[in-house]
């Protein structure tokens, strides 16, 4: 895993330039329109940079990312917040691709405008290191669980979809899918706990074994036949628990629905008892260690919901937006919240400032950490804001927010300022990296290994040096990034016709990885060896669903006795558990379907297997 995030350094140094993050609402842009939209967008901002100009470091917020120009009759939503949506790269000059074009127009932000180049000091000029944080947590780091107690992957995963929260949703899905057959020629029948575990022991089998379409899995074909979900249960009971499947009250639903246009609209209704469920039990079952991120998560998504996002140039373009604080260590999701859109609140600080606060809760962490972000959060204003709540912060910053050399330098050229507890360091590598700091020193001696062409056109390994600030951003930026990529490699989420369905699948991805995170670090406390993620989530589908080994009853007066499955012979027909072809008639008390015809009479076959071998052999 650290190989991984050391290997990748030279990406994140060289990649934040390309970096460029917009939201836009409902509306695909189309390519021609890009250049005169952000031209358009600068020219109306000159009055605005000259008011700016005249603000204080302690007075500037981040501002979110430029939004294109809205299409009339559509609601605004504020720019950008089981993959991650920043790659955590330190941050780099502009490319100069467009640069002649735009130059005349891109401005260097407020607080730039007082640091002049007589601030920059050289690395040869000794700096003062500062007050190291005492790292005092709310809870011991690691799983919240007794270190001697010994988990199976059910018992795990139940720490994240309790039994309550199951029954939370058992009875708002029956509640819905009564509603929905009200008045249909086929009433609904009432699921048990027993058929929610295994709808989701189902989901989390379709995230490890991959098949292009849901009904792939009961064909009966020599290509597919595969006899496992016809084992658990039948695609139509799955297309049917699927289809019904509601996190909230339909009640609670109908009253907020009344609400729709107002204040007190709840945009997060119909996942509200799942999504605070789910939050509480991440908080409450791990405690991060020192390091920590905050980053982005886009959770994919095309339906027609004004939550949606769109980013123009990351992997997942159109989806949810997930605000993430997770443990730099292990990738564990300690808390996350979803983006609603901009706030219209008089408070707020920008998206960018209100995310950190509300995820980096003091009273829940502790103190001591150290936290990691990209160049979307830095700022004096949020760096200084921690650090009274004895927090620390590192990341990076974007090249238009601080006084950036014109002049060429080379590699590995280092240089840097203070501003009271902020340290700002600028690094030549492939590009310029900018960085900010609260508890780093400009230069400790650290170098680098970089390939670098000679002047006889060979490839050489060569040292360069290296500021504090980006080994440590490199190695520690990545924990949503790894969180992502254990999502991402049995992610359960699919198709769905309701956007609240496509929360629920995430939250399944969620409460697996987190589980498999906690396996392995009581794994680690044991000196144990791990299971794969792949070897979990199998066990944990047999746990979930493997139903106990069926036992057959002797046949005795009136104790099994044959039913219409629908109490009508030419509708309802299953298969039967004997022979396999489909028969209107299951026992009253095993509730399994058999044949009961005179060439086929599965029925006493079952019940009573010494009979049908005794028949056989006269």
């Amino acid at each position: 895993m650290d190989e991984t995030v050391h290997d990748n350094t030279e990406e994140r140094v060289s990649n934040i330039s390309d970096e460029q993050d917009e939201a836009i609402v409902l509306e695909e842009p189309s390519d021609d329109s890009d250049d005169s939209t952000e031209d358009m967008f600068l020219d109306d901002l000159d009055p605005l940079w000259d008011r700016l100009s005249e603000a204080s470091d302690d007075d500037w917020y981040p501002e979110v990312t430029p939004r294109k120009k809205k299409r009339s009759g559509l609601s605004s939503v504020s720019p950008s917040p089981a993959k991650s949506c920043r790659s955590g790269s330190p941050a780099s000059v502009q490319s100069s691709k467009g640069k002649a074009r735009k130059s005349s127009t891109r401005r260097s932000l407020p607080f730039s405008k007082s640091i002049s180049e007589k601030k920059w000091r050289s690395v040869d000029e000794p700096d003062i290191e500062p007050t190291q944080p005492i790292f005092r947590p709310k809870n011991t780091p690691g799983p919240q669980l007794i270190s001697t107690a010994t988990c199976n992957p059910l018992q795990y995963f139940e720490l994240f979809f309790s039994k309550s929260v199951l029954k939370t949703i058992l009875e708002n899905t029956n509640v819905y899918g009564a509603m929905r057959q009200d008045g249909k020629k086929m009433p609904w029948e009432d699921i048990t706990i027993k058929d929610l575990k295994s709808f989701i022991a189902l989901v989390i089998y379709m995230g490890v074994l991959k098949c292009f379409s849901l009904t792939d899995y009961w064909k009966t074909s020599d290509l597919y036949s595969l006899p496992y979900p016809t084992r658990i249960m039948s695609g139509r009971k799955f297309y049917k628990i699927s289809g019904a499947l509601h996190i909230s009250d339909p009640k609670v639903d109908a009253e907020n629905d009344k609400k729709r246009g107002t204040p007190e609209y709840d945009r997060l209704c119909k996942i509200k008892p799942l999504y605070q469920d789910i939050r509480d039990a991440c908080r409450a079952s791990f405690h991060p260690f020192q390091n920590i991120a905050i980053d982005e998560r886009m959770v994919a998504s095309k339906a027609r919901n004004g939550l949606k996002q769109y980013m123009r140039n990351k992997p997942t373009r159109w989806g949810y937006k997930l605000f993430v604080l997770a443990d730099s260590l292990c990738g564990y999701t300690w808390d996350f919240f979803i983006y609603e859109g901009k706030a219209n609140v008089v408070e707020s600080k920008g998206i960018s400032y209100d995310s950190v606060m509300i995820l980096a809760n003091e009273r829940l962490l502790g103190s001591g950490y150290k936290l990691f972000v990209d160049n979307f959060y830095t700022s004096p204003k949020l760096f200084r804001d921690l650090l009274r709540k004895k927090i620390w912060a590192c990341g990076t910053v974007r090249s238009n927010r601080i006084g950036h050399s014109k002049t060429q330098a080379p590699r590995g050229n280092i240089r840097w300022f203070r501003e009271e507890d902020l340290l700002f360091v600028e690094w030549k590598d492939k590009r310029d990296v900018l960085m900010c700091s609260t508890f780093h020193k400009a230069f400790n001696g650290d170098t680098i290994k970089r390939n670098v062409k000679g002047a006889d056109g060979v490839w050489a390994p060569q040292e360069f040096p290296v500021p504090a600030a980006v080994l440590d951003y490199n190695k520690h930026m990545g924990g949503v990034d790894l969180s992502d990529a254990l999502i991402g490699y049995y992610s359960v989420l699919h198709k769905t016709q309701r956007w609240y369905r496509t929360f629920f699948f995430h939250f399944v991805d969620i409460a697996v990885v987190n589980a498999f995170i906690l396996h392995q670090q009581m794994a680690k406390m044991k000196n144990e060896k791990p299971m794969s993620q792949k070897a979990f989530r199998e066990a944990l589908v047999n746990e979930l669903a493997s139903p106990p080994p069926p036992v057959r009853a002797t046949l005795t007066p009136y104790s099994h006795l044959p039913k219409y499955i629908s109490g009508d012979s030419t509708s309802g027909r299953r298969r039967c558990k004997v022979c396999q072809n489909k028969t209107p008639v299951m026992c009253v008390t095993c509730e399994i379907p058999f044949c009961f015809v005179p060439k086929r009479d599965c029925f006493t076959k079952w019940h009573n297997p010494d009979s049908s071998s005794e028949n056989e052999n006269d």
